[in-house]
């Protein structure tokens, strides 16, 4: 399922950006936006599913590890959902929660390290897709956890 929508996003966004900026419909690059909101609620469902294992103490390794997977997956695709014509934030702008960005401008001004972050959060998953014990998931999975929060912390807007 990840991979089919970490798939389905990134062939969205080539299809968009093979079409110059200028003649870019404002539709095509609210598809872009909405198509990241999904990719990052996926990534969240998969998210919720190990850290309820570990908040009853009911940790299915194998589930766990698929579980991973997917977010690895999709965090990997997931900052190629930004091209330039994306960085629509406004401030103090009536926001759509659907289509409009809640991105900051400073994902496109520091791009590499926006990049950098996602993918060693990617590679955290995938650390974690690979955890031997309960242990070491939790450990992986509190990384991902600092990973995650320090990127939204840098790169995600709120009024």
């Amino acid at each position: 399922m990840a991979i089919a929508s970490a798939a389905l996003a990134i062939g969205l966004v080539a299809t968009i950006l093979a079409v110059p900026a200028q003649e870019r419909p404002t539709a095509a690059v609210k598809d872009v936006i909405v198509a990241r909101k999904t990719l990052m609620n996926s990534i969240m469902d998969n998210v919720d599913k190990i850290t309820e294992m570990i908040s009853q103490r009911k940790i299915d390794l194998h589930a766990a590890h698929g579980h991973a997977e997917n977010i690895s997956a999709m965090l990997t695709a997931f900052p190629h959902l930004f091209p330039p014509s994306s960085n629509l934030w406004r401030d103090n702008a009536d926001l759509d929660p659907v289509t409009d960005t809640i991105a900051s401008p400073d994902v496109w001004t520091d791009f590499a390290d926006f990049y950098r972050r996602a993918v060693a959060a990617a590679n955290t998953a995938s650390e974690l897709g690979r955890a031997d014990n309960a242990d070491d998931l939790r450990r992986l999975f509190r990384a991902l956890g600092v990973a995650c929060d320090t990127c939204h912390a840098l790169y995600l807007k709120e009024q």
